[in-house]
């Protein structure tokens, strides 16, 4: 299913001012992937490419379809297929229970819509008109798949004028067993991770119960294609909060559990049963939604939101209080070990009641004690899944 092509000239490299990009396959053979429509930039590439291997690895692993949502080469979402809530539908317009794999990618947008704008979308499965449909409300910059059904790649095509990115991938791609990277004229070249994220690694049952196990690889999956240090949230086969790109990894906790936050409040009766002006565009709504649950409006978002066809304010201090404990408890997965217990009291702020994680710091002892003080159940699994 490759486009025969071994090289592909690129709209430009990170930034325009590097013009000259140019994409080959390592191995002088074909690339493992058709360009259908638009011409990818070396971030689309490189987002295009990371996200295929999250819901790949998610999709096997689960024996779901799996989506993500891919900004600057970490996720913002992933999710497999399973059933989308009244909130999920009403952010992106959607009347009905949608399709599977529509319904994976309307979850793993829906843990950070904000974040998700302008995204590189990467499925699984073939994709429908159902989730071309869906594609068609958001704004989003390219998708990556294994196939397209009948009609769907012209409907794709029409977006962002034209602009819009489908590449088809080979599903039966392997790639070689090793890795090079130039940096500053310098070469380094590693073994190709060979590790299968999948139950196994999680030892014996015991610690977590079964739905919490499927959450727990999930995570694992994310944490493992998000630049590290970082920590995923995931709740019911989504993630909920992701955390990346910290040089300590307490605040990759703290900010993914900020985030699960945000989704719970998103998810508060008075936020829910917001009306917008008419023709008001989806990413603003979602960006209206936000503020009313962060708070701390300027005096000019408080008067905009007055003229809203019913006045609505700000969630206080109280009502989050009131609503978030006990709300949506989830499973933290990180890509390395918790140094130290701070972490696991912040998680449990957030609600987190699993935790997988590498083990083997200094502290692990204080770590297994604030599980057991929080009632977290623990599961380390000896690994560390960083990614840069």
């Amino acid at each position: 299913m490759s486009s025969g092509q071994t090289d592909l000239r690129l709209k430009y490299g990170l930034n325009p001012q590097q013009a000259e990009a140019v994409a080959a396959s390592t191995d002088g053979g074909p690339l493992p992937f058709t360009v259908l429509s638009g011409t990818p930039s070396t971030l689309n590439l490189l987002d295009a490419l990371q996200g295929w291997q999250l819901v790949r690895a998610a999709g096997a692993a689960l024996g779901l379809p799996a989506a993500a949502s891919i900004k600057h080469v970490s996720p913002a979402g992933a999710a497999v297929a399973g059933e989308t809530d009244a909130v999920t539908r009403a952010t992106f317009g959607l009347e009905d229970e949608p399709s599977a794999v529509a319904g994976a990618y309307a979850r793993a947008r829906d843990c950070d819509p904000r974040s998700s704008y302008g995204d590189m979308v990467a499925v699984s499965d073939t994709v429908d008109m159902a989730t071309a449909r869906l594609l068609a409300r958001v704004v989003s910059d390219g998708i990556i798949a294994p196939d397209f059904e009948p009609g769907v790649v012209s409907v794709l095509a029409r977006k962002k004028r034209g602009a819009f990115l489908v590449l088809r991938m080979d599903p039966g791609h392997k790639p070689p067993g090793t890795e090079v990277r130039d940096v500053y004229g310098v070469r380094i070249t590693q073994d190709a991770d060979p590790l299968v994220l999948d139950e196994q690694v999680l030892g014996e049952a015991g610690a977590m119960s079964e739905e919490q196990r499927r959450d727990a690889v999930l995570g694992l999956i994310a944490a493992r294609y998000a630049q590290s240090n970082s920590v995923t949230y995931v709740a019911g086969g989504a993630t909920i909060g992701i955390g990346t790109g910290q040089q300590s990894r307490v605040d990759c906790v703290r900010l993914a559990g900020e985030k699960a936050d945000r989704w719970r409040l998103r998810r508060h009766p008075r936020v829910a049963a917001t009306r917008f002006p008419d023709g008001m565009p989806l990413q603003e709504r979602v960006n209206w939604v936000m503020r009313l649950v962060e708070g701390g409006l300027s005096p000019r978002e408080s008067a905009t939101l007055a003229r809203f066809p019913e006045p609505v304010r700000a969630l206080g201090a109280e009502e989050k209080r009131d609503w978030l404990p006990g709300r949506t408890p989830c499973v933290l997965a990180s890509d390395a070990y918790l140094p130290f217990r701070d972490n696991v009291d912040v998680a449990a702020r957030h609600g987190v009641r699993g935790i997988v994680e590498g083990g083997g710091s200094r502290r692990s002892e204080d770590v297994e004690t604030a599980c057991e003080e929080h009632g977290i159940a623990l599961v380390r699994t000896g690994l560390r899944l960083f990614h840069h």
